[in-house]
């Protein structure tokens, strides 16, 4: 079983320790209460900054709830090539996440991963800022309704409060995404 799919358990299992109810919780994160639930089944794809609200109602680390292991480094934390979290969010867009063992991260580095023959996902929304580098492939970018075509090299920085989206452009593509919440 893949990471992103043990997700959810490691949530319901951590809120139950925690005697938290699932009403409560959803409260607690400002989740609309049948969104939260279809989160905790797993029925719905967790947005990474909803994980990061949840993660702070559960006092723990989302490296918990990505990896079941608690982050360990606190002055420094490196990732060596391809040895990342590899998490598939959607089908056509998986992602690597390369600070997971750096403890009370402030913002979340991702390569993401492109796959042209999937469907995109719909736009989302979430806190903070993002910003993205595409590395290897083209990547349309979508921000708030107006798509942004980026090479290898290009860059963006946007506010992630507005609808956005990442799709490939032809071929597969690869890029850097800094979530900052």
């Amino acid at each position: 079983m893949d990471e992103i799919a043990q997700v959810p358990g490691r949530i319901r299992e951590l809120r139950e320790i925690l005697e938290i109810s699932a009403m409560d919780m959803a409260k607690d994160v400002g989740i609309p209460r049948e969104t939260y639930a279809a989160y905790e089944s797993g029925e719905s794809d967790i947005p990474i900054s909803a994980l990061y609200k949840i993660a702070g109602r559960l006092g723990t680390d989302i490296t918990v709830l990505l990896t079941g292991e608690e982050a360990r480094m606190d002055t420094a934390s490196v990732c060596r090539a391809g040895k990342g979290v590899r998490v598939e969010r959607y089908p056509g867009y998986e992602f690597s996440s390369l600070a997971y063992n750096f403890k009370c991260r402030t913002m979340e580095p991702l390569q993401v991963y492109l796959d042209p023959e999937k469907e995109p996902a719909s736009p989302v929304r979430h806190s903070g800022q993002e910003f993205n580098y595409v590395v290897r492939g083209k990547v349309r970018v979508t921000v708030n309704g107006r798509s942004h075509d980026l090479e290898e090299g290009d860059s963006i920085y946007f506010d992630a409060r507005l609808p956005h989206g990442q799709s490939a452009i032809d071929g597969p593509a690869e890029f850097i995404t800094i979530i900052q919440e």
